[in-house]
């Protein structure tokens, strides 16, 4: 079934998405991509009266505002521009979003909550977190000690990937469950919220946990040279002690957008024709 797409704001995995659909035969429109895809849409209302609305994943960068580069838009005011009978799909949908669209009649799904796509951009996030610390190491990953903050989808399929190229492998976690699942895979398991005296040997620390874990009491037991890696969105290390104590840090959020958007839109592309044929 041919169908007509507006695809607003995003990054390079939008403009990756709007070829993809337009190679399927589909009609697609598109707003604030310019940066990534030399087809430009000459209006927001064009992209806007299309029947399917496709919209960034995450939808907010910034407090309000659409995650649109080199475009100040507020999601206020795209809601406003919306009608109830499109359908409007975003990912990572914060209530402040869901309440505003609520208001004007809209249904806006969130398609990052589906299961399958939640997956597959973990996988992504973990083989770009191996390709970040290879890009910024002077040593092999063979053999190095590397430490996993979190075990979640990343922190599992990262782990695994890590203990699969050589690396010896320490995860934490804080359910019991969890714990026990890393000592049955030979690694060694720490409690997330136990970490004191236990970070004088690492080379890597890969953090995937959103809140605030390595504060600078924490960082201070590091190896001078170890090389922090925060993959989660909301920083879990506290990035002035690490500058402060001049370790080398990466805050490495959206991976996928940035190393793979190819097959980030793919996964993306797959995700809304599941929702579409649901319903």
């Amino acid at each position: 079934m041919k169908r007509t797409f507006g695809i607003i704001g995003g990054d390079q995995r939008q403009a990756e998405l709007a070829k993809l659909l337009a190679a399927e035969g589909h009609e697609v429109y598109t707003y604030g991509l310019d940066r990534w895809s030399s087809e430009r849409c000459t209006s927001l209302d064009r992209a806007l009266s299309a029947p399917v609305v496709i919209l960034p994943l995450p939808l907010c960068r910034e407090e309000g505002m659409l995650n649109c580069d080199g475009v100040l838009l507020s999601t206020q005011e795209l809601f406003q521009q919306l009608r109830p009978e499109q359908r409007v799909l975003a990912g990572q949908i914060k209530p402040q979003q869901l309440q505003e669209a609520a208001k004007r009649g809209l249904l806006l799904e969130d398609y990052f909550l589906r299961e399958e796509l939640t997956i597959a951009n973990a996988a992504m996030t973990a083989e770009g977190a191996i390709q970040v610390a290879m890009e910024n190491l002077d040593r092999t990953l063979l053999n190095m000690e590397c430490l996993v903050i979190g075990f979640g989808r990343i922190g599992k399929l990262l782990s695994h990937r890590l203990h699969g190229i050589g690396a010896k492998v320490s995860a934490t976690a804080r359910k019991r469950e969890d714990l026990a699942w890393i000592r049955a895979y030979g690694w060694r398991a720490l409690d997330t919220e136990h970490l004191d005296g236990h970070l004088s040997s690492y080379g890597v620390v890969f953090n995937t946990v959103p809140s605030l874990v390595l504060n600078e009491y924490l960082l201070a037991q590091l190896p001078a040279d170890c090389l922090c890696i925060d993959l989660a969105s909301c920083q879990g290390i506290d990035l002035l002690a690490a500058e402060k104590r001049k370790l080398p840090y990466v805050w490495a959020r959206g991976l996928p957008g940035h190393l793979v958007p190819h097959t980030a839109a793919a996964m993306i592309r797959d995700t809304i024709d599941y929702i579409l044929l649901e319903r």
